[in-house]
Parts: structure tokens; C-alpha cells; sequence
């Protein structure tokens, strides 16, 4: 992160109404005077207001009062927002080529202000809006976010970055007009959990693409980063009292490539660059079933403690740990209780699907011993929706995945207490091919363009599964198929910001048309980002995306 000097003597004068009493100088109201009449002869900003994804709660366009941020500009943010402001003038500072240095505003509420001066804030201007909400205001004279905590102004700012022209991503200084449509924008979240998995065990990626993935979430305002760290093809987190675990149960992949795994160290640097996003890791070790690589690593865990060959390929529901050995309980112990002290979030996803050859009775069993075990570790439990037999521990979630939303064994596991977040396989499995002819992917749960993945609602998908039950939504990709970042990418986007949608947005806004035509905008910002997405047919995008156009000398930096 670059770090800017708080503000000193040479960052630029008082604003003229922080200094009480103060009359405006002549040379003060003829820049002004100046300013304004430059506005009158300008076009308006390029983007609309309500050009959001996720679409905001409010949406108030004022088109005489569009800002242009400009090179002078500085960024004023009370004391508790600082690592927000500079998270903002990070992603500003490379398009733009403007220094915006951070400078310190009076305490009070987080404000992040783009301004030469303070706007007027209405006193309430917080209330109701919650731990992630904010209020967005823009006009001629400057930019505000104002929110409760910081991960409301986060995802101000990030209301900000859309709501600034497409080329405000690419990695060089690009000529531009840096204009933001006028007006006021109210916004917080209809679910408290957003997020997607991404399938490490399949195919290993390395941390640097794990982090990149965080930054897609982050800039759609998911909240949340599953990680399936654990299956078949390799075990993907060190465990330091079962060492085998990664150094041999990590060692394989699907198709037979190097795998790899995470070291503890790996892994509290995704979980702390994601923390400061304002992501939170929710680490999976699967269990009982698809534990063929833990099997391969320490058979003593298998039935008839006969090692199993590692596996590369694809099948499910052949492996699990011997639910009659207590040695199989210590072992859920120890990592279980491992992977809560690196995960400072308060989740750990305990699988359990797809454990075929585990008799209900002693599937039932085992999964209610290793509820109380993550319970125990301070964590709430999280397991796909095959749990949902089992007893109810306090606070726990199943993540539904089926395709048909009649399911009355989930329902009543939510009347018995559990909270949901739902992930239905024909709607947000990521892994899904667009169309027949994509070239990765899958299609047992169907294929899923952009719109099947926008047009549903999280809150009455379920059959007698009330509103108030969903926790929220997630968006899996597995990776059987899937290999490099570019593919995981090109299998994100543009689904992921559809998914958000449904996360974010008050049901009141959802509407296909509007969707479609707000999202044909933010192709030319993943090309300026360099970010690999799939040009579904789904999506009017302009005939020829614009290309930022670098200023003369400067040379392309690498995307982050």
C-alpha cells in the first residue's frame, strides 16, 4: 500500500468554511466563479449515476452538480477511515497520475471526502444504514462517503471507483476527464453474507491468485471468500500436527499436475489482505467424505487402514475417514482446532456432502460429534445442506446447493434452528458452462448464462423456508476443469457481479433490462483491468470497448 504523508503545510490551504469567520478573498470567489462557469461548458460525466453494480438502495441524480476530479485534489478522511482513503487513492493514483495525498479531517462519523472543502452533512445522515451501508454525496465542489464503520466507507468508495469513467483501472496514467455524475446515493445490504468459493483442491492456485480473486469479490461488495481447502486430489493447508497432510497429501491434482498447498504463513496473508478488504475467509475441510488425499497421507484414518493410491480424476462419494476409530476424532480435533486459531472470521465450513458410502445412522453421528468439535473451537459451523439430518448446534448454517426448491429435509432443519445460504446448483454453480459450446466447465446442474444466474430470489427460492432464514448467497467454482486464473476469471465474470446483485441489492431493484444494460458498462473496465471475462451474448456491450489511451511516455505497469 503507498503510504502518503499526512497533510503539512504544503498540501494545499484551509478549506475557506473550516475556518470560522472567515470571509471568502476575491481571488477566492473569482477561482470559484471560474470553476463553475468551466463546468457549464463541459459534457456531462459518462457515467450515470444509477450505472451501479450492485444496484444502491437510492439512487437521487443531479446532473448539475457533476465533480471532475482533478490533479490538485486531496482526500480528507477522519482518523478511523485513514486505511480506506488510501485503499481509494491506491486504485486512483495509477490511471489518473494524481498524487492525491490523504490528509486528516475533524473527527466524528468516517467521512472520506474528494473535495476542496467540506459539503454540508445532515446529522442523521448514518442512521439506519448499518455495519456496511453509506451515504454517497457529489457535487460540484467535491465527493463524500460517509458510513457507521469502515467497511461501509469501503464500499463507498468502491461506489465511487464505478461511478468514475472505465479507464479509472488500467495500471498506467490515461488522458481523461475524471467526472462523476452529481447527486446523492443511499445504499446498505439486503443479506449480511455475500461471497463465493473457490475450489483450491482440484486444482491448486497460488496465493497471488487467491488474492487477485479477493479483489474481484471486494469490488462487488461480497463480504465473504470460501475457500474448499480439502478433497480427493489434495489436502490444501498445513496442518502442523498431522505434517503429511500437505507435504504428501498436497503433492497431487486433478489431471496429475504438482498441486501444492498453503503454509500457515500463506494462509494469514490471504486471510489478512482479505480482512482488509473487508472479506471474510471461510476455510472448508471436508469431512467425512472426500478425504481421499488426508486417507493417502495417514491411512491409519482410512477403513481397513489400507492406503488408498492418490486420485487425480473426478469422480465423488468414494473415500472417507473411519467414523468407528476415535484416532479419526482426534485427528478432526486437531485440525479443526489448527485451522479456527489462523481464521480469525467466525466460520468454519465442515462439508459433509456427497459421503456415499457412509450409512445415514453413522453419517448422522459422526457429523453431530464434529459439529460439537468446531463448536468447541469458538467457531460457527458451516456444512452443505447433506447436515441437515443431524442436530442442531447453536447458530448453525447449511449452504443449500440442490437444484429443486422444494426440500423439506432442509426445511426443517431451518425450523429446528439453522440458518441458510444458498447456493443452488442451477443457478450460481460458477463451474456451470455458459452454453453448450464453452470451451470448461460442466453442465449436470444445467447450463447458466448471465441472466439464469441473475433471475431468481435468494429470499423465496426455498419452499417454506421464511426470508428471514437466508443469511445470504455464494457463488461456488469448482475446478475440475478450471486451471488458471484467466479461466477462473473467465468463469466469474460476468456471472459474479449477478450473484452480488442478488446479495446487495433490495429486491425492489431487481429487474433484468436495467441489469443487463448497467453491466455492458464494466466490460471495458475488466479490459482495462485486465481482468479475463466471457462476452456473453446476454449483454449489450458497446460494439468496440474503449481502450484507455496511454499518455505519451508512460509504459503499461502490471495489473495487480
Amino acid at each position: 500500500m503507498t503510504t502518503t504523508p499526512a497533510a503539512s503545510a504544503e498540501s494545499g490551504p484551509e478549506p475557506l468554511d473550516s475556518l470560522p469567520g472567515r470571509q471568502p478573498a476575491a481571488a477566492d470567489l473569482a477561482r470559484t466563479a471560474e470553476r463553475r462557469a468551466g463546468d457549464l461548458l463541459t459534457p456531462p460525466a459518462p457515467v450515470r449515476l444509477g450505472d451501479v453494480v450492485p444496484a444502491p438502495e437510492r439512487v437521487h441524480p443531479d446532473p448539475a452538480a457533476d465533480f471532475t476530479l482533478t490533479a490538485d485534489a486531496a482526500i480528507r478522511v477522519s482518523p478511523a477511515g485513514r486505511a480506506v482513503a488510501e485503499q481509494l487513492a491506491d486504485w486512483l493514483r495509477p490511471a489518473t497520475g494524481f498524487p492525491l495525498p490523504v490528509t486528516d479531517a475533524p473527527d466524528g462519523p468516517l467521512v472520506l471526502t474528494l473535495s476542496e472543502a467540506p459539503l454540508t452533512e445532515p446529522a442523521d445522515a448514518v442512521d439506519g444504514l448499518g455495519d456496511e451501508g453509506y451515504r454517497l454525496e457529489v457535487t460540484a465542489v467535491g465527493v463524500r462517503i460517509t458510513a457507521a464503520t469502515a467497511a461501509g466507507l469501503f464500499h463507498g468508495a468502491q461506489t465511487l471507483r464505478q461511478l468514475l469513467p472505465a479507464a479509472v483501472d488500467a495500471a498506467a496514467p490515461v488522458d481523461e476527464r475524471w467526472a462523476v455524475p452529481g447527486g446523492t446515493i443511499v445504499d446498505r445490504p439486503r443479506f449480511p453474507y455475500r461471497g463465493a468459493m473457490l475450489d483450491v483442491a482440484r486444482h491448486f492456485f497460488p496465493v497471488e491468485d487467491v488474492l487477485r480473486v479477493v479483489d474481484h469479490l471486494a469490488r462487488y461488495k461480497l463480504n465473504h471468500l470460501h475457500l474448499h481447502l480439502t478433497d480427493d486430489q489434495g489436502w490444501r493447508i498445513a496442518v502442523d500436527s498431522w505434517p503429511r497432510l500437505a507435504e504428501v497429501g498436497g503433492v497431487t491434482e486433478v489431471g496429475g499436475g504438482p498441486g501444492g498447498f498453503y503454509t500457515q504463513a500463506d494462509y494469514r496473508r490471504i486471510v489478512a489482505y482479505a480482512a482488509h478488504r473487508h472479506v471474510t475467509v471461510v476455510p472448508e475441510i471436508d469431512l467425512p467424505g472426500h478425504t481421499n488425499a488426508a486417507l493417502v497421507a495417514y491411512p491409519e484414518l482410512a477403513p481397513g487402514k489400507v492406503p488408498p493410491p492418490p486420485y487425480t480424476g473426478t469422480e465423488v462419494g468414494f473415500s472417507y475417514v473411519d467414523p468407528a476409530d476415535e484416532r479419526t476424532y482426534a485427528f478432526v480435533a486437531d485440525v479443526v482446532g489448527e485451522v479456527a486459531a489462523l481464521t480469525p472470521g467466525p466460520w468454519l465450513h465442515l462439508g459433509g456432502d456427497e459421503a456415499f458410502k457412509v450409512p445415514a445412522d453413522t453419517y448422522r453421528a459422526f457429523v453431530e460429534r464434529a459439529q460439537t468439535i468446531v463448536a468447541a473451537t469458538g467457531k460457527t459451523v458451516v456444512g452443505w445442506h447433506q447436515l441437515a439430518p443431524a442436530g442442531h448446534v447453536d447458530g448453525r448454517v447449511l449452504q443449500w446447493w440442490g437444484t429443486n426448491g422444494d426440500d423439506p429435509e432442509t426445511a426443517e432443519a431451518v425450523r429446528r434452528g439453522a440458518r441458510l445460504i444458498l447456493s443452488p446448483g442451477n443457478r450460481v454453480y460458477l463451474d456451470m458452462k455458459y452454453a453448450a459450446d464453452t470451451p470448461i466447465g460442466h453442465d449436470w446442474a444445467g447450463l447458466i448464462d448471465v441472466r439464469r444466474a441473475y433471475d431468481w430470489d435468494p429470499g423465496t427460492h426455498l419452499t417454506d423456508v421464511p426470508a428471514e432464514a437466508v443469511l445470504g448467497v455464494e457463488a461456488p467454482l469448482w475446478t475440475e476443469s478450471v486451471t488458471t486464473l484467466a479461466e477462473v476469471e473467465f468463469m466469474l465474470f460476468p456471472r459474479l457481479p449477478a450473484v452480488a446483485e442478488l446479495g446487495w441489492s433490495p429486491r425492489s431493484t431487481h429487474d433484468w433490462a436495467g441489469f443487463r444494460e448497467r453491466l455492458a458498462g464494466h466490460g471495458a473496465r475488466w479490459t482495462a483491468a485486465g481482468i479475463t471475462f466471457h462476452p456473453s451474448p446476454d449483454v449489450p456491450w458497446p460494439a468496440a470497448p474503449t481502450v484507455p489511451t496511454q499518455r505519451t511516455g508512460d509504459t503499461t505497469a502490471d495489473t495487480h
